[in-house]
């Protein structure tokens, strides 16, 4: 009875709560789990605290692989998307800040701005002027007509937005770049003022590495002093034995037997298309003419040796068996120049909105000017400029230059070198109809007409279940051991090492694309855990040999490198301490070397005689008083003591503007310099993996 009266009390509260999630719901049906569960599983990411929600992430993608098509892989639109996403973002904050909105009417003149609206026919008027009312009445027309249409016009006003805002804000950042005279001026001294100096050199190398200790708190030391250097995405390394499935010396066999078998019916066949059909070749028949450098180099001396008729092979030619035919033989040109004059149809490729005549139109258009260029050659020129749609050569007289025999679509070819030199008729291609002139011709000689019979060098179903139970008998033989490395050690295999692999990421080393063993890295395994993979040339079994965590990277990951860099601190101290005396002879003496001469060395010139490049000391030099002693100057290489016998200043100009314009120009081009500072600083939440793959991070 009590707990009923409790919940009678707080009957209003509950109803309250109730309330807001069943509104939360109608509004957004996702975001009800998010008002019970912090982890917010509906987010993708943030940006300086606003959100990236999966239905904005969801939706910006699909509308990119729409437009991209089948030329990007998941992964790739998924990085290329968030990429734009946050670039938004970071602009969108910065034109917040500075006051400044990128309303409707900018990106609608924007719009109307652009060359490829502007030059738009269907926007045109009576009277050939650019018409806006056209453009509004274009878009109300498909709004209702064409859905797939308004939804790609409103991808690109969006698409204009995000480019202006982008454009806004880098436009006012480099209005400020400028630069002053006197920065010009000292920037024109730094570049050509000259240095000679002496220097004692005392190499890092010269100290052996044993004789410096560097221990394992000391480098978790340096990496928590640095934490910001020391930033790694989640990843695992992985260890990996391949089982390729390839061909033996006997399935290679089988299959060329298998060809031999067939060339007395391949010889005498008179219907090489059905041939090859019926006889399942895994390449289709072509009908192109081949000179002898198209043909493979194994076997083109041989068949141009041939007369028609004649069946060459089989023969092993990239990754195929293969035999081929010869169906024809001709003369022919290697190139031909010609002419032409184009008249398209509704409905031809390329054809532009304003041509409305019909095939059959432009076929009669065609053949009655090809009887006004029978009649008079001479009027081809003109005609090709009041008649051809092919604009980018029509002002020639539809003078193409010349090409080769692969450049042109087949109908077109076919007519340019077949035909003599001088010859004139009208082909139909895709394009619409063309009426064409022969002007010349190049470098006559045998073409041939082939047909290959071509099979796949394959592995057998045998060989197939070999490598099967192999890689199988691997697998298991590990979970019995539990050790990958001795199993793969004990059977003669090669364990190869993909190191840092990370969530996103859709290849591994090695293995090329295989997004599955990725998202299996990722998934619900720990050190030690291994799995088999079947690839597309056969199988894989991989091994999980560490898993890193998003932040600061563990010690064990970065020790190398920073035992490197503690090993040259502690170097640099050591010989510092060797550096002592009153004069570099006194210095080079005590330490057994020489004093070094640098001549004409400069802040663009760093490199130091016997020692390699050292900016950093040449710096110093810079800015050090004449024939006065400066030692324990560390450097890249080693650690130096030096005196600076002379600087020569360069000539003075008259003004330093062309130095000033020089450097505004430089700070001027350099915006995405600006967006990478932006997205530095920035504080960016990243939570692909676990939002939209559920990976382990």
């Amino acid at each position: 009875m009590a707990v009923l009266s409790k919940i009678r009390e707080r009957s209003m509260f509950l109803i309250i709560i109730i309330g807001l999630a069943l509104f939360a719901f109608v509004l957004d049906p996702s975001t009800l789990g998010d008002l019970f569960n912090s982890s917010k599983v509906n987010e993708i990411g943030e940006v300086d605290g606003d959100v990236i929600s999966r239905q904005e992430f969801t939706t910006a993608l699909e509308a990119y692989k729409t437009q991209a098509g089948n030329n990007v892989s998941d992964m790739q639109a998924t990085k290329t998307v968030w990429d734009n996403i946050v670039r938004k973002k970071i602009y969108q904050a910065q034109l917040e800040k500075a006051g400044i909105i990128v309303g409707e009417n900018d990106v609608w003149m924007e719009v109307l701005n652009s060359p490829s609206v502007q030059g738009n026919p269907e926007f045109l008027n009576e009277a050939g002027i650019f018409d806006e009312s056209k453009v509004k009445q274009f878009l109300k027309d498909i709004e209702i007509n064409n859905k797939q249409l308004s939804d790609a016009w409103n991808n690109y006003i969006k698409q204009v937005k995000d480019n202006s805002e982008r454009n806004t804000y880098n436009n006012l950042v480099t209005a400020g770049l400028g630069a002053s005279l006197k920065e010009g001026e000292n920037n024109y001294l730094n570049n050509n003022t000259k240095l000679s100096a002496q220097f004692v050199y005392l190499p890092y190398t010269s100290l052996a590495d044993s004789l410096v200790k560097v221990s394992t708190s000391e480098i978790a030391s340096y990496i928590n002093d640095h934490e910001k250097d020391f930033q790694v995405e989640a990843s695992r390394d992985l260890s990996y034995v391949k089982f390729d499935t390839k061909a033996t010396a006997e399935d290679q066999e089988a299959i060329k037997s298998e060809l031999a078998s067939l060339k007395e019916d391949f010889k005498t066949t008179t219907n090489n298309l059905a041939f090859l059909s019926d006889n399942d070749s895994d390449l289709n028949l072509d009908q192109n003419f081949k000179f002898k450098n198209q043909v493979p180099v194994e076997v083109a001396a041989t068949i141009f040796n041939g007369k028609e008729g004649d069946v060459f092979g089989p023969y092993k030619e990239s990754g195929f068996f293969k035999m081929t035919k010869i169906t024809v033989v001709a003369q022919m040109p290697d190139s031909v120049k010609a002419s032409h004059i184009l008249i398209p149809f509704v409905g031809s490729q390329r054809a532009t909105p304003d041509v409305t005549r019909t095939e059959a139109q432009a076929e009669k258009l065609a053949d009655s000017i090809l009887a006004v260029v029978k009649r008079s050659k001479r009027k081809f020129k003109s005609l090709a400029k009041s008649f051809s749609s092919d604009k980018s050569n029509a002002e020639k007289g539809g003078d193409l230059g010349f090409f080769n025999y692969a450049r042109m679509t087949p109908a077109f070819r076919d007519f340019t070198f077949a035909k003599k030199v001088g010859s004139v008729g009208v082909v139909k291609t895709p394009f619409g109809f063309h009426i064409i002139r022969v002007d010349a011709q190049k470098n006559k000689q045998s073409a041939m007409k082939l047909a290959t019979i071509a099979k796949k060098i394959m592995p057998s179903e045998a060989t197939e279940n070999v490598m099967f139970e192999n890689a199988e008998k691997f697998a298991l033989e590990v979970s019995k051991n539990g050790n990958f490395y001795d199993v793969a050690k004990a059977n003669n295999y090669t364990a190869r090492p993909a190191i840092g692999v990370k969530v996103l990421d859709e290849s591994v080393p090695g293995l090329g694309k295989e997004r599955g063993i990725v998202s299996w890295a990722f998934g619900d395994v720990e050190v030690g855990d291994f799995q088999r993979f079947d690839t597309e040339n056969g199988h894989v079994v991989v091994f999980i040999t560490a898993k890193t965590k998003k932040g600061t990277a563990p010690v064990a990951k970065e020790a190398s490198k920073v035992r490197s860099i503690l090993l040259k601190e502690k170097k640099a101290k050591l010989l510092s301490e060797k550096m002592a005396g009153s004069s570099l002879t006194e210095i080079a003496k005590a330490n057994n070397t020489t004093v070094r001469n640098a001549n004409n060395i400069s802040l663009q010139s760093t490199t130091l005689s016997g020692a390699g490049a050292e900016p950093k000391v040449v710096g110093a030099m810079f800015y050090a008083s004449n024939d006065k002693l400066y030692n324990s100057i560390v450097g890249s290489k080693g650690v130096y003591a030096f005196v600076v016998t002379k600087k020569e200043l360069p000539t003075a100009l008259p003004n330093y503007d062309a130095e000033r314009k020089r450097i505004a120009d430089a700070r001027k081009i350099q915006t995405f310099k600006m967006y990478e500072a932006l997205k530095k600083a920035a504080a960016i939440n990243d939570n692909r993996g676990s939002a939209l793959y559920g990976a382990n991070q």
